[in-house]
């Protein structure tokens, strides 16, 4: 199966929508067209064509100024306040509308509602003269969502962190954390509960010695274990055997060598070391922080094939 990015989705949404907005919205502007210059018809145009627009919140009409030249119409009627409003500075008017009079702008926060919606607006001509626009406003609550929901990528991604952390990199030294002290023994039992006690994911915080976890059984809460539970092996007896997942993408012998390739990284340099990571077994990808505060994203398999040169340098 093709995998899609959220750029994709959205992409894949709004032609959707637009689909459904242009015929009703074209045939609206059409009947909008002869009384453009009076607002008491205009208002009454809109009601009566406001059903025809799926989803939509409001409707108006705005001059080729962008000046509303009629009052907001939604479900519970005429609503004032808006006539003469100059909507010219607003997202929507400032997008170049195509060449066919109908544009679905960009999701914006609205001024009312402080709530993510969109704008569709059709142009009104009279022969070769524009007499203004007819605009639809939108909630986002209101759409529905026709895409399926996109994959994360698996590609390698850095992410920079901090400026300020950054330029003092070299400044600081590594300080001995809790369970730096007993590395091995928390990442074993890290080991133990990802591949036989049903942890799906966690993200470890080596420099403050603790553990935030997810399980199958519970997946849409998280648990935090201290160093102290972490020095514990008894941890384990309080997460029940699971199976490891068939659908996991981190495959289970990995898992140790992820781990251990974790520990590398937070021993190998006293300045530049690993400060934050996280494992997810079910998108098979790894995420590690260093003491720069920048960011990598990238596959298990991709993490294990990188040697101390591309994390540390030549130097290393």
């Amino acid at each position: 199966m093709m995998q899609h990015s959220w750029k994709d989705s959205i992409y894949r949404q709004r032609e959707q929508l637009a689909h459904k907005l242009r015929a009703p919205l074209a045939r609206l502007g059409d009947q909008c067209n002869p009384v453009m210059s009076d607002r008491e018809q205009l208002n009454s145009m809109l009601l009566s064509g406001l059903a025809s627009v799926p989803y939509c919140s409001c409707l108006y009409a705005l001059g080729a100024d962008g000046i509303q030249i009629s009052d907001n119409v939604g479900d519970s009627g005429i609503v004032p306040g808006h006539y003469a409003r100059d909507r010219s500075q607003r997202p929507y008017m400032k997008e170049q509308v195509p060449a066919w009079g109908f544009l679905l702008s960009d999701a914006y926060i609205s001024l009312l509602t402080h709530r993510p919606g969109l704008t569709a607006l059709q142009v009104v001509r009279s022969g070769r003269e524009m007499l203004g626009y007819i605009g639809a406003d939108f909630d986002l609550r209101d759409l529905p969502v026709t895409s399926e929901l996109y994959e994360e990528p698996g590609n390698w991604r850095q992410i920079k962190g901090d400026p300020a952390i950054r330029s003092t990199l070299f400044q600081q030294t590594r300080v001995e954390s809790p369970m730096d002290r007993k590395l091995d023994q928390a990442l074993s039992i890290l080991e133990e509960l990802l591949t036989e006690r049903g942890i799906f994911q966690v993200q470890i915080r080596f420099s403050s010695g603790q553990a935030t976890i997810w399980t199958v059984d519970d997946p849409f809460r998280y648990r935090i274990l201290d160093h102290e539970a972490l020095s514990d092996p008894d941890i384990c007896l309080v997460y029940p055997r699971r199976a490891y997942p068939d659908n996991a993408l981190l495959p289970r012998p990995a898992v140790a060598r992820v781990l251990d390739t974790m520990q590398a990284l937070r021993m190998a340099d006293e300045t530049i070391y690993l400060r934050m990571a996280s494992i997810n077994m079910f998108n098979g990808m790894v995420s590690l922080t260093f003491s720069c505060d920048g960011t990598h994203h990238m596959r298990y398999d991709e993490l294990l094939q990188k040697d101390r040169a591309f994390w540390f340098g030549n130097a290393a």
